[in-house]
């Protein structure tokens, strides 16, 4: 028999932390943070991290476990949430997986071997190669070879997110396929969890506007003090954490590259992006049972629609 497993995703600013909280106190669930900054201790407002008054008693697995210095990737959320579900299911409770990074959803749910084709297709002269023209032309520049190369890679991958677009064109390099029909093998796999997958959505506008005022939000609460004190302790934009949106931005402007107002404007319009990107790869997942915030309304009735589908479709079975 399948173990159960319900994922919560959706872009950034719908609400996915608020309804995962409320979702797991209702059916006894703890929860799995598929977020890729939120890992990071310190790194607490620009990541609009769930702190410990909103998890409001709900245990939490995959928040605080990294130090900023330190690489995340889909090999390590992968290990750490089979740990944390493993935890989850001894407890006799039911692993709510949350967050908007579906690369990492899509290879715990599919149990996907992203390094299948890797260890023994990697070249570290290529690899150096295409780090130096990022380092020479930049992020953006790199990221048009992958969109060359393979589109549907570089609609996934972020283009601050230099390692995975290095990654991806250096596997078109070796083996001469693209990354993204090797993971759509993968996905094909029949996943191993009796699982729902929630996708929280809005009307556009609704939810840039919701953005807008998150970035607002994270400036009055002192986003340029928490971005001052990581570079103290030596942290820099070549880090992953800090290639964070809202991280390099406010790195940008005590650097004197732009002003206050030119970093918050480009945080909210990369926030968009990146909201855009995330519907994007939802729309290609199967089975999303889609939570439309414009015609459910209030949260209550967001929650109240998930516990009548988990009823009707016999999910523990």
């Amino acid at each position: 028999m399948k173990k159960p497993l319900i994922i919560i995703g959706g872009p950034t600013a719908s609400g996915k932390s608020d309804i995962g909280v409320r979702l797991a106190k209702a059916i006894g669930g703890e929860i799995i943070s598929a977020d890729s900054m939120q890992v990071y201790r310190r790194m607490d407002i620009g990541t609009a991290k769930v702190n410990k008054e909103e998890m409001d008693g709900v245990k939490h697995y995959g928040i605080d476990v990294l130090d900023p210095s330190e690489d995340f990737n889909v090999t390590f959320f992968k290990d750490m949430a089979e740990k944390a579900s493993s935890e989850i299911y001894a407890a006799g409770k039911i692993p709510i997986i949350v967050g908007g990074t579906g690369f990492y959803i899509q290879a715990f749910l599919y149990d996907i071997a992203f390094n299948e084709a890797g260890d023994s297709s990697s070249d570290e002269t290529i690899r150096a190669e295409l780090q130096d023209i990022a380092d020479e032309k930049g992020a953006e520049y790199l990221h048009s070879i992958l969109k060359e190369v393979d589109e549907k890679a570089a609609e996934a991958i972020h283009p601050n997110n230099v390692k995975r677009v290095i990654r991806a064109i250096e596997y078109h390099k070796l083996t001469g396929n693209k990354i993204s029909e090797h993971n759509e093998e993968q996905s094909a796999k029949e996943s191993p969890y009796n699982y729902i997958y929630f996708a929280l959505t809005d009307d556009r506008e609704a939810l840039y506007e919701r953005i807008d005022k998150r970035v607002d939000k994270m400036v009055d609460m002192g986003l340029i003090e928490e971005v001052e004190k990581l570079r103290s302790e030596g942290l820099t934009r070549s880090m992953v954490s800090m290639q964070g949106i809202g991280y390099k931005e406010i790195l940008d402007y005590l650097d004197g590259i732009t002003s206050l107002e030119e970093a918050l404007d480009i945080i909210k319009r990369e926030s968009r992006r990146y909201a855009k990107r995330q519907l994007t790869w939802l729309r290609r997942e199967r089975q999303i049972v889609w939570l439309d915030r414009e015609k459910l309304g209030s949260t209550e009735a967001i929650l109240d629609y998930m516990l009548d589908y988990i009823k009707s479709v016999n999910f523990n079975n």
